[in-house]
């Protein structure tokens, strides 16, 4: 690695995180379930809720990877069926969920369509009761159809590789070509006190330091490699915005790093 002149870079992120309601409800003893929090407040809110299963007349099913759900404190429910993206109003009030009517995609599944109709119907218009315990969700509908779900926590800020999916611009996210020989990455070290990853092309590396929501990184090293010209534009936004305040927001497994000018980048959690 060749080392750059300006041997300061600095990056401030400020942690913008989704608000989560506590999920202790008042009074209540170790291992209880709950369906409210503390002073009522839902416990089911910025909770990014995996669905596990769907019991229709004594019949469990399974859901297909990717189905989940997600109440922001907006009125807004959005997720995922298995296949098809949805969202609709909703109102929470103590246990009670009340969904209004829902829109979805329209694209033509062919594995867990059924599971698909069955989630979408019970979502769909009409009130769920709540229960919480612990990290686990229980919906059950007016007709006794139960839904049961599963918390995922965030995505760490440390020890994750983030995959930088698109270049953002103001209200514009441009994907990332695809004739990188690698996908442009980063990842946050904590105890070796570093950041580094790949620009798409070069390597980069440097010294980082955490403190009160800031990182201030010293010693960037890049590699000298010949790149593809068409790599050229993505590394040179990604290197320049190595040099500007960003603020950053997690969510579940994304994360979005933007600048005061409204350049950033959005970037996705590896497995």
């Amino acid at each position: 690695m060749n080392r750059h002149p300006a041997a300061l870079v600095a990056l401030t992120l400020t942690l913008v995180l989704l608000p989560l309601a506590v999920a202790c409800g008042t009074g209540a003893r170790s291992g209880e379930s709950r369906s409210t929090g503390p002073d009522g407040d839902p416990p089911v809110i910025g909770v990014h809720w995996r669905v596990d299963s769907l019991t229709t007349d004594g019949i469990t099913r399974n859901a297909p990877a990717g189905a989940y759900l997600r109440i922001d404190d907006h009125g807004r429910i959005s997720g995922n069926y298995g296949c098809n993206s949805f969202r609709a109003p909703v109102t929470v009030r103590g246990d009670r969920i009340v969904l209004g009517p829902a829109d979805s995609t329209a694209m033509a599944c062919v594995e867990g369509s059924d599971f698909e109709r069955a989630l979408s119907r019970t979502l769909d218009d009409g009130t769920l009761t709540a229960e919480v315990h612990r990290d686990r969700l229980t919906l059950t509908a007016e007709d006794g159809t139960r839904v049961d779900l599963t918390e995922e926590k965030d995505a760490a800020l440390y020890g994750t590789t983030w995959r930088v999916t698109s270049l953002v611009d103001g209200d514009t996210a441009t994907s990332v070509p695809g004739a990188a020989a690698e996908p442009a990455w980063f990842t946050l070290d904590r105890t070796a006190g570093t950041v580094s990853g790949g620009l798409g092309c070069h390597r980069f590396g440097a010294v980082a330091t955490v403190r009160d929501g800031r990182l201030t990184t010293r010693d960037l090293k890049v590699t000298g490699k010949m790149c593809d010209d068409s790599l050229r534009a993505v590394e040179k936004t990604l290197i320049g915005l190595l040099g500007r305040p960003l603020s950053y927001r997690i969510d579940h497994r994304n994360i979005a790093l933007t600048s005061e000018d409204g350049q950033g980048v959005q970037a996705v959690a590896e497995p």
